[in-house]
């Protein structure tokens, strides 16, 4: 019997009465063979939540059966494309078929036509088990694309074709299994976007994701294989500041997942992105970008499943060996679109309407970062950065305390520092990385033991000048002793002449780690310095007077990152102001 819609519920749909369809298994529905994926199965009916919109669907349509999960196709031509949440080629859709995705849509992901320069690195007679390489090509000037053998073409390379120029779907090497069933291998894959990739082994992190912005490699670094959330309300910078790690972190490719944002914002990420110069090779950063668009006007479902199509590709492009970095904007709206759809299904609500299963789903998305050793013997990792946006700033809400469980750098967005223009706006009484002691022998080998010595004392200085400022809001600064004024006047340069950072200064944008711990050693002597001649007895006004701390807060833009020498000059001039004043 044909299985037909019994009832539509926005993108809820349901058959009844048939045992035809799987868990999670993707379905096509109606006439127009919308993308579905079943979620819910009883003895009477089967619920399908569809990824495109329904409106005009009716009851009694077709529904058919697949036999497959809902799957990414993996291969070459993935970098420098824009997709959807389910991995449709926007920039495809739209010369083909305008600037709204038709319903139904069944453009390819990938371009079939597209000829690719291969390299076929087996030989007759070798064995190849699964996620083993066994051809590689250029996919752009700076990444080579090599091909993984899929789950269930494991055996004897029995045939392989000259080295040469191939279409996707052009059979490069066959392989015979131990039943003596052959299996063609091509340049492409599918891969289910909920089940994680396998790997060999995953490793215990010790090496960070360098960003060159000062408040995260120095007060809350993030590993590679690590996992940060981004909190802050609006307008105080966490789309600015995954633009300014996409282009400058030492990973090797960058997946983005604009997910659930507005409109006119994606624009502006796409347009920005498309522009942008990679630092370490002069060519655009689209070379070793993927971005994934699903805007807020957008079927809600397909929001859902834009995270997942996000994260398997990145796992794809670890498993070739590379460090992948994956930036989610926003994961609230990824959650909203869980509360919605389970709303829909009339489940029982928890905190604030989101499912009950909302934590195990942030956990299930954060735990696919990780550094690997990969199938095909490299060493590789996924590093997750998502932002969370919760209303009116809210860090109470169930996405931000959710999500604070299972990532271990907490990167909090302050407003008032954004209004103040003070980047990147991340609060140091509120942020945190735990990071740091997994971090520490790589620090001490390849920076110097005293970075995180000097971290530790800066973060002490910061703490105190927390706890001064709320006493000279009640009853003003002049009470206080010239030693407390000292912690309050290094802080003030700590924030603004170290923390504070300006994204559009050629030397400022991007610091390197000698950089930072050169610019910790002169602002600490400083410390020590003027601590040492106000207990002597003299005043902190005299020294406040020369003008020395905004002396020390201009560094960041007097000495250019490649004359760190300069920096020697610095402490020369300290002592000869304060031996002056004595």
């Amino acid at each position: 019997m044909k299985n037909t819609i019994y009832s539509i519920n926005g993108p809820v749909v349901t058959v009844k009465n048939t045992l035809d369809f799987a868990m999670l298994e993707m379905a096509y529905v109606g006439n127009d063979k919308l993308l579905g994926e079943v979620i819910s199965i009883n003895k009477e009916l089967t619920t399908i939540q569809v990824y495109e919109s329904t409106t005009g669907l009716a009851i009694g349509e077709p529904v058919f059966s697949t036999g497959e999960p809902i799957s990414a196709m993996l291969g070459p031509g993935l970098l420098k494309n824009i997709f959807d949440g389910i991995e449709r080629p926007l920039r495809t859709i739209s010369e083909e078929e305008g600037i709204y995705i038709p319903i139904g849509s069944d453009v390819e992901s990938l371009d079939r036509h597209s000829l690719w320069d291969v390299k076929i690195s087996v030989k007759i007679d070798d064995q190849l088990s699964f996620g083993q390489i066994y051809g590689t090509t250029q996919e752009t000037e700076t990444i080579e694309h090599r091909f993984l053998t899929p789950k269930g073409a494991d055996g004897r390379v029995t045939w392989i074709a000259k080295d040469g120029k191939y279409k996707l779907f052009d059979v490069i090497v066959k392989t015979e299994d131990s039943k003596g069933v052959t299996h063609e291998l091509t340049l492409v894959q599918k891969w289910p976007i909920k089940t994680p990739r396998p790997v060999a082994k995953r490793i215990p992190i010790s090496t960070p994701l360098i960003s060159g912005q000062r408040v995260i490699d120095t007060l809350f670094p993030i590993a590679k294989g690590g996992a940060a959330a981004v909190p802050g309300g609006f307008g105080t910078g966490k789309t600015m500041m995954q633009h300014q790690f996409a282009k400058w972190c030492d990973a090797d490719l960058i997946i983005y997942v604009g997910c659930g944002e507005r409109g006119n914002e994606m624009t502006q990420v796409l347009e920005e992105f498309a522009e942008l110069i990679d630092p370490r090779t002069n060519k655009p950063l689209m070379e070793r970008t993927v971005l994934i668009a699903n805007t807020s006007n957008m079927p809600v479902a397909a929001r859902e499943a834009s995270i997942y199509t996000g994260v398997v590709i990145a796992e794809y492009y670890r498993d070739m060996g590379y460090h992948v970095a994956l930036m989610a904007d926003s994961t609230s709206r990824w959650a909203e679109a869980l509360r919605e759809i389970s709303g829909r299904l009339e489940e029982m609500p928890a905190e604030e309407g989101f499912p009950a299963y909302l934590p195990s789903r942030i956990s299930q998305f954060y735990e696919r970062a990780g550094y690997m050793n990969t199938l095909s013997g490299n060493e590789g990792s996924v590093s997750i950065i998502g932002a969370v946006s919760p209303q009116g700033g809210d860090f109470s809400e169930p996405v931000t305390q959710n999500t604070k469980r299972f990532v271990r750098s907490f990167w909090a967005l302050d407003k008032e520092l954004a209004y103040q223009r003070h980047y990147a706006a991340i609060n140091w009484n509120t942020s945190y990385s735990d990071y740091v002691i997994d971090l520490t022998k790589w620090y001490d080998k390849n920076v110097s033991p005293r970075f995180l010595t000097d971290r530790q004392e800066m973060m002490g200085i910061l703490s105190e000048e927390n706890k001064l400022l709320e006493i000279v809001k009640l009853i003003g600064s002049d009470v206080l002793p010239d030693d407390q004024k000292l912690v309050i006047e290094i802080g003030k340069v700590i924030r603004l002449g170290y923390l504070q950072q300006n994204a559009f200064h050629k030397d400022d944008t991007y610091v390197p780690l000698e950089k930072q711990l050169k610019m910790m050693d002169v602002i600490l002597y400083l410390h020590q310095k003027a601590k040492k001649f106000i207990n002597e007895g003299h005043s902190l006004n005299v020294l406040l007077d020369t003008g020395i701390m905004d002396q020390i807060i201009k560094m960041k833009y007097d000495v250019p990152n490649d004359e760190l020498e300069k920096f020697d000059q610095y402490p020369k001039t300290i002592d000869r102001i304060i031996k002056r004043l004595k």
